[in-house]
């Protein structure tokens, strides 16, 4: 993918970003370890994390994920391989959120220092922060690229109307722009995307990541009700799915997986970046099984009727 910069810099990635959300979470280590080299050895290079990562997870604080990626850099010595993304703004405790200046130059200290590395090519406000000025973070944002240790910024859980008022300011301060939008966007969290973020971000030519791209795992067809998730890691993401509509988009995907000879989860990645405004969607994986199901997504290419099935079945009634 490529994604847009004025003075004709691109950064480009494969069409698929590693989510680190299950770095230390759940995979461990070696684990972790494994994966990432997978991911390289597949021709991937985009990795995805978060200072929050794994804040939700019982006896973790925040930064678990970035300290198993420096781990892994210390160990490998590849950091140059990896196209790397990390967010700041989410509440750690302590008074540790949002994104006024101080805060994120502090957080991109800690980031760095987990990350056992001295830049991002990537950092992304991870939530918007009504409290701070939007001038106050974007300024923050020039001094870390000025400073060399930030080269792109990004958008993660903003309104459309924020957004554009970002990119606005951005333009007439002299100011770095958001570059990347990261929303929350898949075949069954469909419309606050498509209806107030997809017409700016096609306006502007902004990158679209969208994360939770298979809803939690829900879109592999892994969990048909709820009792196959209880008990599991991710059974609080996806108890909102059991619904009639949740139903209907797991019978479509099933039909046209069975008729491609592919995984439910390699039809909804293939709808997803099929989507105009999509430009690599965040995916994670925690077996080849499911990694073998990912590269499949970008192998298979889904007719009309493939995709109005879909869309029919995903459509709000």
């Amino acid at each position: 993918m490529e994604q847009r910069k004025p003075g004709n810099t691109t950064l480009t990635t494969a069409p698929l970003i590693f989510g680190g959300n299950v770095f230390g979470w759940t995979l461990n280590d070696q684990e972790s370890f494994d994966m990432i080299d997978a991911w390289l050895d597949a021709g991937y290079n985009a990795i995805d994390t978060a200072d929050f990562y794994s804040r939700w997870a019982e006896g973790h604080s925040g930064g678990e994920s970035e300290a198993v990626l420096g781990r892994y850099f210390r160990q490998r010595g590849n950091r140059d391989r990896i196209m790397l993304t990390s967010k700041v703004g989410m509440d750690l405790g302590d008074g540790k959120k949002g994104l006024g200046k101080e805060r994120i130059m502090h957080a991109i200290e800690q980031s760095l220092q987990r990350l056992q590395t001295d830049y991002l090519d990537l950092y992304l406000s991870h939530r918007d922060d009504p409290d701070t000025p939007l001038e106050e973070t974007l300024d923050a944002y020039m001094r870390l690229i000025e400073q060399g240790k930030v080269r792109y910024i990004g958008a993660s859980n903003y309104t459309g109307a924020r957004l554009e008022e970002a990119l606005d300011i951005s333009q007439r301060q002299a100011l770095p722009r958001y570059e990347v939008l990261q929303p929350f966007y898949n075949l069954y969290d469909r419309f606050d995307y498509e209806q107030d973020l997809a017409p700016v971000a096609r306006k502007h030519g902004i990158g679209v990541t969208p994360y939770f791209s298979l809803a939690s795992g829900f879109l592999t067809g892994k969990y048909r009700s709820r009792e196959d998730a209880r008990g599991k890691s991710r059974e609080q993401f996806v108890d909102k799915y059991f619904d009639e509509r949740g139903m209907r988009i797991l019978d479509a995907l099933d039909s046209v997986a069975e008729r491609l000879d592919a995984s439910p989860a390699s039809v909804s990645l293939a709808w997803l970046m099929a989507q105009p405004t999509v430009t690599a969607p965040i995916v994670s994986a925690t077996s080849a099984n499911q990694l073998a199901q990912l590269r499949k997504a970008t192998e298979i290419t889904l007719d009309d009727d493939a995709l109005d099935q879909l869309n029919q079945a995903s459509a709000e009634r």
